[in-house]
């Protein structure tokens, strides 16, 4: 007996909201991160929703049940990382709810990023988050690692919102 699990799909290019609403209306509980962004034609303006993570929906299921929901059309696999199937924890994708919820800018970032300072956001709508603070251009970020899909979420924050943790001793 295999326990609920929020996996990691990959899906076909652009198909993120068509999976979501067809595992949905199969039964399957599904989180895809939306973010709004302002798109500019030559002729107007228009705001649209776009995935968080590009080709990525979250799916709670049992390993067991993976590939009922693969024959979903525009489903391609579960993602794997060394011979695993990539899961996420609860408590990350609250994260992530919580900062998509705040409508903050957010982009996200696959790349690796080397370790920078332990910070804790003192002020505005995700006060008292702790993540790592990294310098990108002429802006500050904030860091959220999604450590199941290998992903990091970059939230621009103003310095002044930002308190330095002490370092941790290893022991």
């Amino acid at each position: 007996m295999s326990e609920l699990k929020w996996f990691v799909m990959y899906t076909a290019s652009r198909s993120e909201k068509k999976v979501a609403k067809r595992l949905k209306e199969e039964g399957w509980e599904v989180y895809l991160p939306l973010v709004t962004e302002l798109r500019q034609w030559s002729d107007r303006k228009k705001k649209v929703e776009r995935p968080l993570f590009n080709g990525y929906v979250f799916v709670k299921t049992k390993r067991n049940q993976l590939w009922e929901c693969l024959q979903v059309p525009g489903s391609v696999k579960f993602v794997h990382f060394s011979g695993q199937h990539a899961t996420v924890r609860e408590e990350d994708l609250d994260t992530i709810k919580r900062i998509v919820e705040t409508g903050v800018a957010v982009e996200t970032d696959g790349s690796e990023i080397e370790p920078g300072e332990q910070v804790k956001v003192i002020g505005g709508p995700l006060m008292n988050m702790e993540g790592e603070c990294i310098e990108k251009g002429n802006k500050d970020y904030f860091v959220i690692r999604i450590p199941g899909i290998y992903q990091n979420m970059l939230v621009s924050i103003e310095r002044k919102f930002l308190e330095t943790l002490p370092k941790k001793v290893e022991s």
